[in-house]
């Protein structure tokens, strides 16, 4: 069972008790007093004295206003609870309420068009803000009371019951309580059919448990949800609350938190005041907004208690929050004109009853006088109070035990209402005596409507059928206030909805002025929509700039939030997104991947299209690689001009000087092919290159294979008998090997690039911002039958020149092949696992390293020893030297 219910059960419990003693003492002829029971002609129990104000009529309708206030007061037993204790102290804003009743109901009765010829009358009760006078005062409005009292008073006596006027009518319907509990306590023990004009508590709207209720303000639930639908327009996702301990704090925040759930909304913390302890509390929730980082306050409780709150901040020198104010206290006229509030509650932005006009209550207030209305207790009372005279003879003044009337003088005529400033008088903001208004013509609509009579002819007309003033059944009424839907004199609709109207607020900003803090209506709240004008609040900073209120700063773009473990969804910290994803907005909770073709730029925020990546010559590796070429070329060609210029030399024309030529031919062919995978790939370019290299590479190797033939054949025909065996290898056999050799290449190329060729691709396998421009091999197998046959030849060759190196010849070239065909296998062994391991654009320049490592290989190992032996040891360069053993 939640507090609030059992709060509410116990007091029911005793009221119910309270009750039954009452009317026990009635049939008995008891009167149950503080000190003992005496033996009286009757009682009205426990009510305190001049607490009516009465008016008879055809139809009787009762109201229950909060006029005085007392000092909650710890008990210690049943005997010392609080209604025992006498009202103290006229509360100016509620005697508004019971004339603004007072004149709506007169108003009535002059109309024309509304129940004429019925007029109303009024029993308006004080409940001295007490929940259990309340009910006991309407019992009396529900029941009648048509006994008049008179007993002998002691001095613990309230004193002597007055007598009232008129018939004594039972009332069809109350307006009234003055609060929630007040308005559950009375609904659930007497039923009476009631509108209540400030009972705000969302368990009313229950039609089941409170069929017989109806209420003029709107339910908590409303501004709960306007003040959530605030914070999250002005995307304050860090917020405190402070909020009274009970049903009224508690349904608040509940609502606020659903109502902000989606919206990553927070409360940084929850603190709660209790009247009973609201120092000590306000202390502690003034030192719990001191230590927190929240900007924004969110405060659900009774002005009496904020004023507290705001004394306790002022002492601690906390002055830089914005205050949410619900209604309880946005418009509080005490916390505007004190002095603390302007330095600690600046700016507050809060949700407020609706405020109207009344035309002609001005002039009907100001125009009161108690010599008019001699049997009004409440209007000589406050005559009493604000002018301290004592307004003269009234019919009850023999029934007044008050020492008040004695102890002041009597005043002389002259006083009125016109000029006088005070809360009774204001005009300014008519909110709750609006309600009140509002709930008289209800009533009146619904009477109207009970009352009238179909029109048809009066031969036959059934007086049955239609009900009469003095009979009114409270469940008749009940329907048709159900049913009710009319105009006010302002020009607004207004109608029922269960036991609701439609939420209407207005939406108030408190502002410094030379004056002092001003009240400024900046909007309105209608329904679920929200109407604000921004530019006209003052925030707690002093200007138009509205603060912030986050526990952590929103994710800028180019990040993603991740929740702090064990912290709100509201605190987060900001993870920049990875290489190719994106986040274009703020508080993105993902980033995105871009796509294929795109990648994110630096600051992450947004995809462009990759850029092409090849391996160019502009570029350095480019630059280096075509430099390796060109210059491979270069001293290729200056050895084939050497060789050119000593080719009549023993050292050329050893071991078929045409066969070195077309060697360095190839090998000139190798270092130029590598220039064809530099540069954007295109269809050609891609045919090309593979074919270039594959076949100059055949053409070099079938030449060093051919010339170890030629090396193992004139070794061999040295020997007795094997003369014929270099027959076999003359320079045509020489020149038709390597030409059938390179043939086998040759066909292979053109079956490879006829049926399935290397063809341009963009490459997006490799994550970066670019998009690697490559030839793709569309048939591997081709690739590998063109590298095949490079190995095999080389293979070959070094094998054969590996059984050639230990010739006696004192020049033996088949030293310098097998060094360069060791080289040669070396490069290429090591090419195959660079090869497919390199990304991008690298995997061309591994391939063409390989290709200028092996050339280069080739060429040193071969013709360095050679151009050396001619240039620098001519000496040497001679027959005898090459053919000596």
């Amino acid at each position: 069972m939640s507090w609030c219910s059992w709060h509410i059960t116990l007091w029911t419990s005793s009221v119910l008790f309270l009750l039954l003693m009452g009317l026990m003492g009635r049939q008995r002829g008891l009167n149950v007093g503080l000190h003992g029971v005496q033996t009286v002609t009757c009682s009205r129990w426990g009510t305190p004295s001049n607490q009516g104000l009465f008016q008879d009529g055809d139809v009787v309708i009762g109201g229950l206003f909060n006029l005085h206030f007392q000092n909650p007061a710890i008990y210690q037993n049943f005997t010392q609870l609080p209604y025992y204790k006498p009202c103290t102290g006229l509360d100016y804003a509620p005697l508004q309420y019971v004339y603004a009743m007072v004149f709506a109901l007169e108003e009535i009765n002059l109309s024309k068009s509304l129940l004429p010829g019925v007029k109303l009358g009024y029993h308006i009760f004080d409940s001295c803000g007490q929940p259990l006078w309340a009910p006991q005062a309407a019992l009396s409005l529900a029941g009648g009371d048509s006994t008049t009292c008179d007993f002998t008073s002691n001095s613990t006596d309230y004193g002597k019951e007055r007598k009232k006027t008129g018939d004594q009518h039972t009332v069809p319907l109350i307006i009234g309580g003055a609060s929630s509990v007040t308005a559950e306590i009375q609904s659930r023990i007497l039923g009476p059919l009631s509108i209540s004009y400030l009972s705000t508590c969302p368990c009313l709207s229950d039609k089941l448990q409170y069929p017989n209720f109806f209420r003029t303000i709107p339910s908590d639930i409303y501004q709960a949800q306007a003040i959530a639908q605030i914070a999250i327009r002005f995307k304050w996702t860090w917020i405190g609350a402070v909020v009274a301990n009970n049903n009224y704090g508690y349904t608040a925040i509940k609502i606020f938190q659903e109502e902000t759930q989606d919206s990553e909304v927070c409360l940084a913390f929850i603190e709660t005041v209790n009247m009973e302890n609201i120092v000590s509390d306000a202390r502690r929730a003034a030192l719990t907004i001191q230590a927190s980082t929240a900007k924004v306050i969110l405060v659900f409780a009774w002005y009496t208690d904020v004023r507290e709150l705001f004394l306790q901040l002022a002492k601690i020198n906390v002055t830089d929050r914005q205050f949410l104010a619900s209604e309880a206290w946005s418009t509080s006229g005490d916390l505007l004109q004190d002095p603390v509030t302007s330095e600690v509650a600046r700016g507050v932005l809060g949700v407020s009853i609706k405020s109207s006009t009344i035309p002609g209550f001005e002039h009907f207030l100001r125009g009161l006088n108690p010599v008019d209305r001699p049997s009004d207790v409440f209007l000589r009372e406050f005559w009493e109070t604000e002018f301290g005279c004592h307004p003269g003879a009234s019919p009850l003044d023999s029934y007044s035990t008050s020492p008040l009337d004695s102890a002041i003088p009597p005043c002389s005529g002259t006083e009125s209402l016109d000029g006088v400033q005070n809360p009774f008088t204001d005009m300014s903001e008519l909110r709750v005596t609006y309600n009140v208004y509002l709930a008289v013509y209800a009533a009146a609509h619904a009477l109207h409507s009970l009352l009238s009579c179909p029109q048809i002819d009066s031969i036959t007309q059934n007086s049955s059928t239609c009900s009469s003033p003095a009979h009114i059944k409270p469940s008749e009424l009940l329907q048709h206030l159900n049913n009710v839907n009319f105009t006010t004199p302002q020009g607004e609709m207004f109608y029922f909805q269960g036991a609701d109207i439609p939420a209407k607020y207005d939406l108030v900003n408190w502002q410094n002025t030379p004056e002092g803090t001003k009240l400024v209506l900046i909007g309105r709240v209608d329904g679920f929509d929200i109407h604000l004008n921004e530019s006209a609040i003052q925030w707690s900073t002093g200007s138009n700039q509205v603060p912030t209120s986050v526990c952590s700063d929103s994710c800028p773009p180019g990040t993603r939030k991740t929740n702090r473990k064990g912290e709100p969804v509201c605190c987060f910290d900001c993870i920049p997104c990875a290489e190719g994803e994106i986040s274009n907005k703020t508080d993105s909770l993902q980033c995105e991947k871009c796509p294929t073709e795109f990648w994110s730029n630096a600051e992450q925020t947004a995809c462009v299209p990759r850029q092409l990546d090849f391996l160019s010559f502009n570029e350095t590796l480019g630059i280096t690689l075509t430099t390796a070429a060109v210059s491979g070329v270069a001293v290729t060609t200056a050895v084939f001009v050497v060789f050119i210029y000593y080719r009549q030399t023993p050292m050329v024309r050893a071991n078929n000087s045409e066969l070195s030529f077309l060697l360095l031919v190839s090998l000139k062919l190798c270092f130029l092919c590598s220039l064809g995978f530099i540069g954007r790939p295109s269809v050609w370019s891609c045919r090309f290159q593979q074919a270039a290299f594959g076949i100059s590479f055949v053409l070099c190797v079938s030449c060093l294979k051919v010339k170890t033939i030629v090396v193992l054949a004139a070794f061999r025909s040295a020997r007795p008998g094997a003369e014929a065996l270099i027959k076999w290898f003359g320079p045509g056999q020489q020149r038709g090997s390597v030409c059938l050799l390179t043939c086998i290449q040759v066909i292979i190329c053109a079956t490879w690039l006829t049926l399935s060729p290397p063809v341009p691709k963009r490459d997006v396998g490799f994550q970066g911002s670019k998009v690697t421009l490559e030839c793709a091999m569309a048939s591997v197998v081709g690739f590998y039958l063109v590298l095949g046959y490079i190995g095999l030849l080389a293979c070959t060759c070094l094998l054969l020149a590996f059984l050639a190196r230990k010739l006696p010849d004192n020049f033996n070239e088949a030293k310098l092949i097998t060094f360069s065909m060791l080289i040669f296998c070396a490069v290429w062994v090591a090419f195959v696992p660079a090869y497919v391991s390199s990304p991008g654009k690298y995997t061309v320049a591994v391939e063409i390293f390989a290709i200028l490592a092996s050339s280069y290989g080739l060429l040193l190992c071969i013709f360095a020893p050679k151009c050396f032996i001619i240039l620098l040891r001519p000496e040497k360069n001679t027959k005898k030297y090459l053919m000596a053993r």
